[in-house]
């Protein structure tokens, strides 16, 4: 047990090469995308909106096609059922995740400039706590949306939970949820500092 926390820490006091801080300026960039593009987006289909609706999510606010229109169209659907309406200001994720995000962009660089292996694995601990804990957030809002619905509604439907990912039929609605360039970004900056991981640990393996 004692062999194995010093070889811990030595590891975590080793310097960075070049390659695992190139790697960590790489996933700084990576988290760009998501202040201008959407993280996610759902479109719905129905006999009466063969065009679909379509709603974007960003990570600080929502946005409907046709110059927002479709959310004020799905609001007035919701209505019909008992579900709360869709705005911005209800989504507290809005208000810390561009936030945390830029947070955790100036961590990488740090890691990067400092170069030591203990702050990348700080910087990764903190990262996949955090895109852990922004799906889960993420997915426990939809269930809340659709399960708190009004009883008292014209339209008496089921609880139901809106898909996170792919295809589910809600009603006579058709429902499909993707992730958009945002996420995908986000994911990249992970898988880049999983390489950052890795590098570094070889690199310290081989000078051990």
């Amino acid at each position: 047990m004692r062999r194995s926390l010093e070889k811990v820490n030595r590891f975590l006091d080793a310097p960075l090469d070049v390659a695992p801080r190139v790697l960590l300026a790489l996933a700084f960039l990576c988290l760009a995308p998501a202040y201008v593009a959407p993280l996610y987006n759902m479109t719905m289909f129905a006999p009466q909106y063969q065009d679909g609706l379509r709603l974007d999510i960003y990570s600080y606010k929502l946005q409907g096609g046709n110059d927002n229109q479709d959310v004020k169209e799905i609001n007035v659907l919701n209505h019909y059922i008992g579900m709360k309406d869709l705005v911005t200001e209800d989504f507290t994720e809005f208000k810390w995740l561009p936030f945390v995000i830029g947070i955790i962009g100036l961590l990488f660089l740090r890691a990067a400039v400092m170069g030591k292996a203990s702050h990348l694995v700080d910087v990764a601990v903190l990262y996949f706590y955090f895109s852990l804990f922004a799906l889960w957030s993420f997915a426990y809002k939809m269930y809340q949306y659709g399960h708190q619905l009004d009883p008292k509604a014209a339209v008496r439907v089921d609880p139901f939970m809106p898909p996170l990912f792919g295809y589910k039929k809600l009603a006579n609605f058709e429902v499909y949820s993707y992730p958009q360039l945002g996420s995908y970004a986000l994911g990249a900056a992970a898988v880049l500092v999983l390489l950052a991981l890795a590098m570094a640990w070889r690199q310290w393996r081989r000078e051990a």
